[in-house]
């Protein structure tokens, strides 16, 4: 279990705040990437605390005795706290009961609560277990209804009302720009795509791969970075124009973003109703330079803003994937720059971790 607080010359201007997050580092993932930074930009805007649950070494999250002990902590570590907190900021949908104990026992400030992808989707799953988390998501609507929540998209916050929730906000995700960039072109005469991320249906490599590649010009790569991946999906790797580069550290993967002629994110809808409440890649992807093909879907429509960070293409359909591609494939080393140029002066404007912080500040201070 891990606390922290920082605090910085703008104490006491915007409150404090208490984030509560069972999603935190060594774990990797994007609400533990979400965690982390919201916590950094937090802190230069308030007093903030954290209380979070860490993942483990290997990267996994923690295991589920020390996610049924971490609302005992929580109440543990809260009590502890030199000064109550402002606002609380929950950080997903899953740990709504946390917010309620505390109510319980005497916190009177504003409640705020993070919605993402998975947790609030994963009742549209088959099987027992998406049923009662279900169930379990319409109490916490019912017994909650003073909460405020806010979605990281307008797709996310679609979902939520599916199990009685509303969202107060949009609040998107955001990435770092890193200072020392330099823009890198894309690979001469061959065409090489990057997909970034796990090999699961709703992202679409596996259809790409099908319906895609075929249209492009012979001698086509399509390269993969990530880890993980659905037994339906694990076919692409062994593709004969797929080279798979496995997990890369993030040096390397800006650079794979940069040199690729497009990153692809060809998102699809599944039987299950899966979908991507975000896609941090996209900004991630941009901001280093790469040119972003995103499916107008879910909540991509949210993390691409179309022609200026990156471009939307219509969900599965294969001639538009394919002449999008080919266009960009043709621009020359000035068009490529100028896009790029673009592209992140949108992003530290629309998707920056100060950005995000403000917003969620702003909520807390909605109406005090």
């Amino acid at each position: 279990m891990d606390q922290q607080k920082t605090s910085n010359s703008v104490t006491g201007k915007n409150g404090s705040v208490l984030l509560i997050t069972r999603k935190w580092a060594p774990a990797v993932g994007g609400m533990e990437t979400w965690s982390v930074n919201v916590a950094s930009a937090l802190a230069e805007q308030t007093d903030v605390s954290v209380i979070a649950l860490p993942g483990r070494d290997n990267g996994m999250p923690p295991n589920a005795i020390a996610l049924l002990l971490f609302p005992l902590t929580v109440l543990r570590r809260y009590w502890g706290l030199d000064r109550k907190p402002d606002a609380i900021v929950l950080g997903d949908m899953a740990i709504w009961p946390i917010g309620l104990l505390l109510k319980l026992f005497g916190f009177r400030g504003k409640l705020l609560i993070a919605a993402h992808g998975t947790d609030t989707s994963y009742h549209r799953r088959p099987g027992l277990n998406a049923k009662l988390y279900g169930a379990y998501q319409r109490i916490g609507s019912r017994l909650m209804r003073k909460t405020l929540a806010f979605a990281n998209s307008r797709a996310t916050a679609d979902v939520m009302k599916e199990t009685g929730w509303t969202a107060s906000r949009v609040i998107p995700l955001a990435t770092q720009l890193q200072s020392d960039y330099s823009p890198s072109p894309a690979n001469g005469a061959g065409l090489e795509l990057l997909f970034a991320g796990r090999l699961v249906e709703r992202k679409g490599c596996a259809w790409f791969v099908k319906n895609v590649l075929d249209l492009l010009p012979d001698g086509t790569v399509l390269k993969i970075a990530g880890t993980g991946w659905d037994a339906s999906e694990a076919w692409v790797i062994e593709h004969p124009q797929v080279e798979y580069l496995g997990a890369l550290n993030r040096t390397a993967l800006d650079r794979a973003y940069a040199h690729a002629d497009c990153v692809i994110m060809p998102n699809i809808e599944t039987p299950q109703k899966d979908f991507e409440g975000f896609g941090l890649v996209a900004l991630e992807a941009a901001a280093a330079g790469g040119i972003v093909i995103a499916a107008n879907h879910s909540g991509l429509r949210d993390a691409v803003i179309n022609g200026e960070t990156g471009f939307h293409v219509p969900s599965e359909d294969a001639d538009a994937w394919a002449r999008k591609i080919l266009d960009i494939h043709s621009w020359d080393g000035q068009k490529r720059q100028d896009f790029v140029a673009k592209a992140r002066a949108a992003i530290a404007l629309h998707y920056s971790w100060e950005t995000v912080a403000g917003r969620i500040i702003g909520l807390a201070q909605a109406g005090r």
